[in-house]
């Protein structure tokens, strides 16, 4: 790994843990067509290198986590009934391994609202936080690891602080049956073997969510689910690693795990970025919140770029369909269904904006001069399509729309994202107050938090001005 990369590998994880944020938005496009030309993503404001597609996809991971451990303390409005509201032919008993974050609400509401039942299970954290808003779902408490209790907090020596607390592990399990299961939170190899064959003896159904970067590397333009899969020199690793590089592997030995457990009954959605109202790390909000604002906005590569995402409610209504279908193979959940641009997606911020919009492109030749220059910028949601990362978010996606992945349209997803956004900037206002008050009753300084108001991701103002100028001065010398 080069110290460029490295470099802006730490900054991104430095910057991430600082930070804390949370999570909500209707219609979709119901296009059959395989996204053959799609995307490259990017990471971070600091970042020397604007590829870095698989460490980002982790980074937004690790950022919605901690913004829902640290950030959420209400549920948000509810979106728009699901568009699959229509009651399913056949009811269905679903567990959701998970349940509380960004994708398991959105997926919670697509299956009551389908008539099913459904049973949450984790380790009640986030709960405390955030209301979960949705009646007649059964709550299990537990823990992923099946030896570590619902309440595993730890002291500064690592320790669990209450090792013999109940419930522990998967007890709450034990005894019931459901007939699908999706899980959404195993990240390990010995979370997600334990729940699968644990469950395997009263489950029809596993779905497992894993992603794109289970994928070896990115070099191929249009790849499929038959693409070589990262490995690992062991399996059992239970850390993701300095740079992150355990990440891909581990969701592969959990794929697998899973596959083994249920055999040809097994599910595996690899998503790409997942964007949407109520996304807790920033990305994909940067572009309509910010372009949005008007004025002159520096924007990363050129407009014939690739990008690709998944609406986070088109991937819940998928993840029941897979479970209404006992649907089992491997599909790539990324979308739009067709082959999309940064330069449509600027072009449709633009026109959601209410004022004046001047866009200057800013080439990856251009940034790359900036960051030998000791001024790094680098944007979100997208990468310089070039080199090792040529295919990244050309994944194709052909074997999931045959098996009814269906799309929001472009502008509903931006729309939904900057119809939610104010009610986030007062979320994090609320939830700071909150947290400055809880310090100073403990006696305690008050928290370093950032501003609600401003994005987590993309360049800052300062960075944008330099960006800019630099531009400007780079005109007038031709």
């Amino acid at each position: 790994m080069s110290p460029a990369v490295d470099l802006a590998l730490r900054t991104v994880a430095a910057r991430e843990r600082r930070e804390s944020g949370a999570w909500a938005g209707g219609g979709r496009c119901n296009s059959r067509a395989l996204a053959s030309y799609p995307a490259v993503m990017s990471t971070h404001p600091e970042s020397i290198r604007p590829t870095l597609p698989r460490r980002a996809l982790l980074v937004g991971v690790l950022a919605g986590a901690v913004a829902l451990a640290f950030g959420a303390d209400q549920l948000p409005a509810a979106d728009a009934p699901p568009q699959a509201s229509a009651p399913a032919a056949k009811p269905l008993r679903i567990l959701i391994l998970g349940g509380t974050g960004f994708l398991g609400p959105k997926t919670v509401e697509v299956a009551l609202a389908r008539g099913h039942s459904v049973s949450v299970f984790n380790r009640g954290r986030t709960e405390k936080r955030i209301p979960f808003g949705f009646e007649g779902v059964e709550h299990l408490y537990g823990n992923r690891f099946p030896d570590v209790p619902a309440d595993d907090a730890r002291g500064p020596d690592g320790k669990l602080l209450t090792p013999d607390a109940s419930p522990k592990g998967l007890e709450q399990l034990q005894g019931k049956s459901w007939d699908v299961v999706i899980d959404n939170s195993g990240y390990y190899l010995r979370q997600v073997k334990s729940s699968a064959e644990l469950l395997a003896k009263s489950c029809r159904h596993y779905i497992y969510i894993s992603s794109v970067s289970a994928y070896a590397d990115n070099k191929k333009v249009g790849a499929d689910e038959e693409h070589a899969l990262a490995q690992l020199a062991d399996p059992n690793v239970e850390t993701m690693g300095a740079q992150f590089e355990h990440y891909g592997g581990l969701k592969v030995v959990c794929e697998q795990a899973a596959q083994a457990a249920f055999p040809g009954k097994c599910a595996v959605v690899r998503p790409g970025y997942i964007v949407g109202p109520g996304d807790p790390t920033d990305r994909f909000t940067w572009w309509p919140v910010r372009i949005a604002k008007g004025g002159e906005i520096p924007v990363p590569g050129k407009p014939e770029d690739p990008m690709q995402w998944i609406d986070v409610r088109d991937l819940a209504e998928f993840l029941v369909k897979l479970a209404e279908d006992g649907t089992a193979g491997v599909f790539n959940a990324v979308g739009p269904g067709y082959g999309a641009t940064t330069g449509e997606v600027v072009a449709a911020a633009v026109k959601l904006a209410k004022a004046p919009c001047d866009v200057k492109w800013v080439s990856a030749d251009f940034q790359a001069a900036q960051a030998a220059a000791g001024a790094p910028v680098g944007w979100p949601i997208w990468s310089n399509p070039a080199g090792d990362d040529i295919g990244f978010h050309t994944w194709s996606n052909a074997r999931a729309v045959k098996a009814g992945l269906e799309f929001r349209t472009l502008e509903e997803t931006l729309r939904g994202t900057l119809d939610w956004w104010p009610t986030e900037v007062e979320r994090r206002r609320r939830v700071g107050a909150q947290l400055t008050e809880e310090a100073k009753q403990k006696g305690q300084p008050a928290p370093n938090l950032p501003d609600p108001e401003l994005l987590r991701q993309g360049p800052n103002a300062a960075q944008e001005a330099a960006v800019l100028k630099a531009l400007a001065e780079a005109s007038a010398k031709k």
